[in-house]
């Protein structure tokens, strides 16, 4: 199709005919999918369950043991504790839930605390939203996989050893299993998600009715590893309290993600997205306070040996039999599952973020398979190099968490109070257009206020106590990495505005005219690739200047003559070196003319390179062009060209 504009220029459109070869990359992520299959990559509830919700829900086979950790200091007597802190814990959850609900509908474009910050709070909580939510993801990613192995070396504790790279290793198969797009991963990671909920429904549910029955129990030979490392008990203090909520908090980690990835559900997106979150919502509660209280009628002990679930399960099924066998691989699973959850919201805010010029530019770009790739493989690496650094340990990661998740929440809770108070201040049919979303007077703005302000200040508190009670152990890594990353985003937006200033052609006149092309053709012999770039050269200027750097006078004697009688009639200039450097002079007789430019002339260097089909042949040349490039890449005027010629 051809379309002529006003100003005569003639724009032509072909759709490509090519198509990505078969190959190993094929094999492991599926075949390219092209941009009009990107409707057809949704996901439903279900589905949408298992890949946003995997995480929050996973995140009771250790809240409750990370809970029970923080207890054991003042002695058996101060675990009952747990049971009330569960409930509170619950009831943070209901207000989370119902301020998130309301995030979804009013930006259902996604980028959960991100957009609701930048829209309402300005861009400083923006990037401290984006700093504290791309570290929980990271971390999220550590955490389940560390958490995962931890509760797999609890059944077969001959890989203790080896945890560290199991945990690498899994992180590495989710990151292939999301690269091949959000619709499959959704559907393999939707087997493991329900199956762990049925095993922890079926496990809560049996020990509920050997409870009301009188046949429970007690837990045999529990682990008394960390309840024998007291020596001294603490009392029970407000502080020892509020240390063990914060702890317990971390099972609503995974909370906003939903919020995150609303785009990832079909249409009708919001609604979707929304009932999902009621669903997750509530499968969190019951199984975190289920786990909870029997775990404390059945005298279940914090321990790094052996996990409140291990624990659990072979009370409730009288041993380590198939049933336990099944709970503790269900549990296995689901935590290193719930990494996916990262994997699909960091990518996503990653690219929203670099889309506003926040991040490098590649992380918005979609890969074969429709997803962020980028993002997905940057999630990998730096999980992985937290995992290793230490050591796959949960309670050593545990500090590092959540804060950044506490933060976001009061971020986005807090931009969500100030969009109400906005739209109460709107008159009845007016409109404010704003970047993530359209904002009209809502008659329930008062009460959503009230709800989403009572949910940031209890945030904020969790917050913190998280921050005080965790910073001596660790956390004090995220409260200094946090406004550290908030600073490189806004050093990364400067360098992209400062850019687009310079490459703006607003009050730009026309392209100056060239009023001079000077071309010098550098020549390390007299051969058919030589005689190539002469041509080429020839092509571009009549100024053209041969230049080659002497290291060995029979040999640069013997290049003179040749090039007498093949040079057509191009002068030669042979720069002796005495220190038989060949970079040097060349660059220092570049320079020499650079400062003599005429204004509007153009220099350019044209480089022969030989070009070999033989796989290490590179290694046997010097790279001339490449090493000019370098040096010369941020001199004004100067163009580095170079001149493949094939051999065999």
């Amino acid at each position: 199709m051809n379309i002529n504009n006003e100003h005569g220029t003639t724009v032509l459109r072909r759709t490509a005919d090519y198509k990505p070869p078969r190959s190993i990359r094929t094999w492991l992520v599926g075949r390219p999918l092209q941009t009009a299959d990107a409707p057809h990559q949704t996901i439903g509830k279900l589905v949408g369950l298992a890949v946003f919700s995997s995480d929050a829900m996973s995140s009771v086979a250790y809240a409750p043991q990370e809970m029970l950790i923080i207890l054991a200091a003042a002695g058996m007597g101060a675990l009952g504790i747990s049971i009330p802190l569960s409930l509170a814990i619950c009831g943070l959850l209901v207000i989370l839930t119902l301020s998130y609900e309301q995030t979804i509908h009013a930006y259902p474009g996604g980028g959960g605390a991100y957009i609701v910050a930048r829209d309402n709070l300005g861009e400083i909580p923006a990037l401290t939203a984006g700093a504290a939510l791309l570290t929980d993801y990271i971390l999220t990613v550590s955490v389940s996989i560390s958490s995962g192995v931890a509760q797999l070396v609890s059944a077969y504790p001959a890989l203790h050893d080896y945890r560290v790279w199991i945990s690498v290793a899994m992180v590495l198969l989710v990151m292939l299993i999301n690269l091949r797009g959000v619709k499959e991963s959704g559907f393999a990671f939707a087997i493991p998600t329900y199956f762990f909920l049925v095993m922890m429904f079926v496990t809560v549910g049996v020990g509920f009715v050997r409870y009301l029955a009188g046949t429970l129990g007690v837990v045999s030979a529990p682990p008394m590893d960390l309840m024998m490392e007291h020596e001294v008990l603490q009392p029970i203090t407000l502080f020892l309290i509020l240390k063990a909520f914060a702890s317990g908090t971390t099972a609503l980690t995974g909370v906003e993600a939903i919020s995150n990835g609303i785009t990832a559900f079909k249409t009708p997106r919001s609604k979707n997205a929304g009932t999902t979150l009621i669903m997750m919502a509530v499968i969190l509660g019951t199984l975190m306070f289920g786990i909870t209280f029997l775990g404390h009628q059945m005298g279940v002990l914090p321990s790094e040996t052996e996990t409140v679930i291990s624990q659990m399960a072979r009370t409730v099924f009288d041993g380590r039999g198939l049933v336990y066998l099944l709970a503790l691989t269900s549990t296995t699973v689901i935590l290193m599952m719930a990494a996916n959850t990262a994997f699909a919201d960091f990518p996503r805010l990653g690219a929203l973020m670099a889309t506003d010029g926040f991040l490098p530019r590649q992380l918005a770009y979609r890969g074969s398979r429709l997803v962020y790739s980028y993002g997905i493989a940057a999630l990998a690496i730096i999980a992985s190099l937290l995992i290793i650094v230490f050591q796959a340990s949960v309670t050593r990661l545990i500090p590092l968490y959540a804060i950044g998740v506490f933060l976001s929440f009061t971020l986005s809770q807090s931009g969500m109070a100030h969009r109400w108070f906005k739209s109460g201040r709107l008159r009845l049919g007016q409109k404010l257009t704003e970047r993530g979303s359209t904002l009209e007077h809502d008659r329930s703005w008062l009460f959503k206020m009230i709800v989403n302000g009572f949910g940031a200040l209890c945030t904020l508190v969790v917050m913190i106590v998280f921050a005080v009670t965790k910073f001596s152990n660790g956390a004090w890594v995220v409260v200094i990495l946090i406004p550290g990353l908030a600073a490189i985003f806004l050093t990364i937006h400067r360098h992209y505005a400062r850019l687009a200033q310079k490459l703006s052609l607003e009050h730009y006149g026309r392209t100056p005219h060239v009023g001079r092309h000077r071309v010098i053709l550098a020549l390390g012999g007299v051969h058919r690739g030589t005689l190539e770039a002469l041509r080429y050269a020839r092509t571009l200027s009549d100024d053209i200047t041969a230049v080659h750097v002497s290291i060995d006078p029979i040999e640069s004697e013997k290049i003179k003559d040749k090039w007498e009688t093949w040079g057509n009639g191009v002068r030669l200039v042979i720069l002796e070196s005495p220190y038989r450097l060949l970079i040097e002079p060349m660059l220092e007789y570049i320079e020499e003319l650079q400062q003599h430019r005429q204004p509007n002339e153009l220099i350019t260097i044209v480089v022969p390179q030989f070009v070999s089909k033989q796989i290490f042949a590179s290694v046997l040349h010097t790279h001339t062009a490449d090493t000019l490039r370098n040096v010369l890449l941020n001199r004004e005027g100067i163009v580095i060209t170079e001149v493949p010629y094939q051999v065999e």
